[in-house]
């Protein structure tokens, strides 16, 4: 019990307080899930949602992220679905606009960017909780107050909740157990999958799913985690040497380094992105839609079960995977560190080494980004071989699972250097967890 990891992380008191700390903010996060908008009849959306018996793939797609806020019309329905979007945006802006990118690299920079995010975000939500009010006006019997009150108060409520979680997001990452944007949509995954199960289990208690297919989908899943783990665990090292110099009376250097490069350099990044990409337009066409014959057909172009829908998820997720990777590892950046503290690559000029270093980074990014598509169109493979119904096999496939084992590795290669640093045992007796982060 002495060398119990479990129990270590309790008696370790800075460790004990985040871990606290993360699980209140979570259980708020939650709570705000079911918390109904002012405005909505609770039962009426019970009531619209049970009468579709093929669900609705749009309002489970926007619940993926929201962990089911979106089917309740609650205060957290967007999540974080806008701040992401609104980062990818000032990441593209950073590339294109490279006075932008002066500025950010000026002292202050990065609080001045952070604030421009948060301001962009408050539009990407208002002009989002707009769309979730035309929505609601399309359910019979959901609005019990007038249609300019119920849309100022609604747009008001929901802007203000997306801002919440984005902050509660970021109490997790300074004063938890850090990661906490991605903690947040953890959670919604993980406080879903005893409804899905239970309805799974009903599925094949009514003989509409096979048993022999949910034994067959459940072993594929438990290879696809594996398959994830030693993915993410994966490195590509580069060697560095470093000559030896004196400075002062000191030596420095002397020493073989490497440099570690993950398998999949980007994580489960481009996924997030791509997915908060397409949910933008995808939200807009399926709420407007109905009102709207172009967005109605658009709606159909993008349903999250169709061809093109997925021919352009993989797009963005090899595109995002390439510009993540880029922007996070920048091989100019690192080869300049290099030589300023006189390091170099054995085998390599010293000159050709962001060359070198580049070459190697796109032949991880290619098959890593390729690797992520492949799960993330998972679910949609299945849900057309199994018969499984869209809220089962986005929540026990693809993104989701790239989600829970990258944001597990990730809490758990964090906790383990908190054990380490106040000398106790890791979580694990053998090797080393590696968490997505470099």
């Amino acid at each position: 019990m002495a060398n119990n990891a479990f129990v270590n992380m309790f008696r370790i008191k800075e460790l004990r307080e985040r871990i606290s700390f993360t699980v209140i903010i979570l259980a708020v996060f939650r709570l705000g899930a079911v918390l109904t908008i002012p405005g909505i009849d609770p039962h009426a959306l019970t009531v619209y949602f049970k009468s579709q018996l093929q669900g609705n793939a749009f309002v489970d797609y926007m619940d993926f992220f929201a962990g089911g806020a979106f089917s309740n019309f609650s205060v957290f329905m967007l999540g974080v679905t806008p701040y992401i979007s609104t980062q990818i945006l000032m990441q593209l802006a950073l590339i294109i606009f490279p006075s932008l990118k002066k500025i950010v690299e000026e002292d202050g920079g990065r609080k001045k960017m952070q604030s421009w995010t948060r301001m962009a975000t408050i539009v990407v939500a208002l002009i989002q909780s707009f769309t979730v009010t035309v929505y609601a006006f399309s359910i019979p019997g959901a609005v019990v107050i007038g249609k300019m009150a119920f849309t100022i108060i609604a747009m008001l409520t929901v802007t203000t909740g997306t801002m919440v979680t984005v902050w509660l997001g970021e109490q997790i990452t300074s004063r938890g157990i850090g990661n906490g944007i991605s903690m947040l949509i953890f959670a919604g995954i993980v406080a879903r999958l005893p409804t899905a199960l239970w309805e799974l289990v009903k599925l094949v208690q009514n003989g509409d799913v096979n048993i022999v297919f949910v034994i067959l989908a459940l072993m594929m899943f438990v290879g696809i985690i594996a398959l994830v783990v030693y993915e993410q665990q994966g490195q590509r090292k580069i060697p560095v040497h470093y000559a030896k110099r004196v400075v002062g009376r000191k030596m420095y250097g002397g020493q073989n380094t490497y440099i570690p490069f993950k398998i999949n350099p980007s994580g489960v990044i481009p996924v997030i992105f791509a997915s908060s990409f397409l949910t933008f337009p995808l939200q807009i066409a399926g709420s407007i839609g109905p009102n709207v014959k172009w967005l109605n057909s658009l709606a159909t172009f993008l349903r999250p079960q169709g061809i093109w829908y997925n021919i352009f998820y993989v797009l963005l997720i090899v595109f995002f995977a390439y510009f993540y990777t880029q922007v996070t590892l920048n091989p100019t950046e690192i080869a300049k560190q290099i030589r300023e503290n006189g390091g170099s690559i054995p085998g390599i000029r010293t000159d050709n080494t962001e060359e070198y270093m580049q070459r190697i980074l796109n032949r991880l990014i290619l098959p890593g980004s390729l690797y992520l598509a492949v799960i993330a169109v998972l679910p949609t493979i299945i849900q057309n071989l199994f018969g499984f119904p869209p809220s089962i096999s986005m929540l026990m496939g693809g993104t989701s699972l790239l989600i829970l084992v990258g944001v597990d590795l990730d809490t758990m290669s964090a906790i383990e250097a908190q054990l380490k640093m106040h000398h106790h045992e890791g979580l694990v007796k053998k090797g080393k967890i590696r968490s997505r982060n470099l």
